[in-house]
């Protein structure tokens, strides 16, 4: 599959109803260190590691979405394939002092059209149990049995 040219898309969203404008990015290129410190802010990590995030996409995914407000990175989700028809969706992160804003809803929902256009015809996710509304009523997501084996 090929990976879809950046494509910009232009919202309004803030919770206190001023207009804060979105750009919202499919595959572009990414900085290491700025989307390492924004799951580090989001998921309370205390590493001050960087990811090396730029080779894994490349390696892995078949797209990421990411939106940019004027202050920089606030919102990223990737998307892996299995070469098929199934593509599965990893790490979605909104900036804590953006979160519940409809960020991370944006970023699911072009995620999956373009996963469709690729020619994907499922979307997966695992999530925990806390993130459940997000997923089921925000995303339109269902609620499947599924595994999980612990390797390390």
């Amino acid at each position: 599959m090929q990976k879809p040219v950046t494509q910009r898309f232009r919202g309004a969203h803030d919770r206190y109803d001023r207009a804060m404008p979105l750009e919202f990015h499919v595959s572009p290129r990414v900085d290491d260190e700025r989307l390492s410190d924004l799951h580090r802010r989001a998921f309370g990590s205390d590493s001050g590691a960087s990811m090396p995030w730029s080779a894994r996409l490349r390696r892995h995914s078949i797209l990421w979405v990411t939106a940019e407000d004027d202050s920089g990175l606030v919102g990223f989700v990737n998307v892996v394939g299995d070469g098929g028809v199934h593509a599965f969706l990893l790490d979605t992160v909104v900036s804590p002092d953006r979160q519940g804003e409809g960020i991370g809803k944006r970023l699911v929902e072009i995620a999956a059209a373009e996963a469709r256009a690729l020619g994907c015809e499922w979307l997966h996710v695992d999530f925990e149990d806390r993130m459940a509304g997000f997923y089921l009523e925000g995303c339109g997501f269902r609620r499947t049995a599924a595994g999980l084996l612990r390797l390390r």
